[in-house]
């Protein structure tokens, strides 16, 4: 038990900035009191996130949502407040010039117009110290013929060579991968296998992060999962839950099994050693919940997976499998699955000073009471739908 305190306490899990906006359907953003009106009020959310859970330090920016004057100043804030600047996103997917594509348009000025977005990101790294800069690309076709599939690889190959060789030392990028939407016929990097194949051919500094609401039904992301840490690729994780397609909801909301079979994979690919350098991050939009309980909840939700991935009994495990035991070894999974692990991080919880019990230590802070007060005109951060 000692074993697996010491593993939950060196976890981490990044929250996105994003999720402290307001969001809601394709049709509708819906807004709530107190949303933050700025990157620094968002921050600020943040930081309650980790002083209840102890274990959400960074926090991912996204730019240009969170765009600033002073990049240094704004990472000099967040340390202010206990945390610290995560990976840095891209938004090549929200401009008019990118309806046919960014780095893969037909047009070589769209193309570099996206290219130094890219670049600029870097250069947002640089000023923070984030190490990580994070791209996903809504690229792709609706028609066939609308444009050529293989030069739209080649044109992506082209930009990401360019910002791989801006990275500086110690610093990475992730490549994500989705499988369809907005392109609906044809997207330029619609599965993990084409963002793979980008990084190995890229180098050390590229790889590949997993969305798990980006895979269509039945896929088994652990397979993934194994697969990319094995081939020392798997760069890191935006965590949510699906129902249908990119449902961006609380992670574990839709099916906790699924995320304790992910969190064993990682386990048991040594994804929580520091050298494998593997980021848990959570890509979320908090629609009809409060903001800053969503985020709580989700990292709750990773911490229990984790719990119980790492209660299982490997050598029980390993001495079933060899044995071709097949009800045996999935006994052995499931027995870990089945523990209820809250006691044993309430436990944790209470040894590191914080309260046992993260949600209703914060619903007690007044801290919501607070912020709905005190936010009151500007505009809040969100997105238009």
């Amino acid at each position: 038990m000692t074993d697996i305190k010491a593993a939950l306490r060196a976890q981490h899990i990044e929250t996105p900035s994003w999720a402290y906006g307001n969001s809601g359907t394709r049709f509708k953003v819906f807004a709530q009191k107190g949303v933050p009106r700025d990157p620094y009020e968002k921050l600020a959310d943040a930081a309650q996130v980790h002083a209840y859970t102890g274990i959400a330090p960074t926090v991912a920016l996204h730019i240009p949502w969170d765009k600033v004057d002073d990049y240094a100043d704004l990472a000099r804030h967040a340390g202010e407040l206990g945390v610290g600047i995560g990976a840095i996103n891209s938004n090549v997917f929200q401009d008019d010039d990118y309806m046919l594509g960014s780095v893969t348009h037909p047009s070589a000025g769209v193309r570099r117009k996206a290219t130094d977005h890219l670049l600029e990101c870097v250069d947002i790294m640089d000023a923070t110290g984030s190490d990580t800069l994070k791209l996903w690309f809504s690229d792709g076709i609706n028609y066939p013929g609308q444009d050529d599939i293989r030069a739209r690889q080649d044109r992506l190959a082209e930009s990401l060579s360019e910002v791989y060789d801006r990275l500086g030392e110690g610093q990475r990028f992730l490549l994500e991968y989705k499988l369809f939407e907005p392109a609906f016929y044809a997207t330029d990097v619609p599965d993990w296998g084409t963002a793979y194949a980008h990084c190995v051919k890229l180098g050390p500094k590229a790889q590949v992060v997993v969305d798990t609401g980006h895979h269509a039904p039945g896929t088994n992301i652990e397979f993934i999962v194994a697969f990319l840490l094995r081939e020392g690729k798997l760069g890191g994780f935006d965590f949510n839950s699906r129902f249908y397609a990119d449902d961006d909801l609380m992670v574990g909301a839709a099916d906790p099994f699924q995320l304790f079979r992910i969190m064993y994979e990682v386990v048991r690919g040594g994804g929580f050693d520091p050298e494998t350098g593997v980021a848990f991050m959570l890509d979320q939009c908090h629609n009809i919940e409060p903001k800053i309980p969503g985020q709580i909840r989700s990292v709750m939700n990773v911490q229990e997976a984790t719990a119980k991935a790492l209660l299982v009994d490997r050598d029980a495990l390993a001495a079933a499998q060899s044995e071709g035991d097949v009800l045996g070894a999935n006994a052995v999974f499931m027995d870990a699955y089945n523990t209820d692990v809250r006691p044993l991080l309430a436990e944790l919880r209470t040894e590191l000073g914080l309260a046992p019990d993260p949600m209703a230590a914060y619903a007690k802070s007044g801290y919501f009471e607070k912020i709905a007060a005190e936010r009151v005109g500007g505009q809040q951060a969100g997105w238009g739908a």
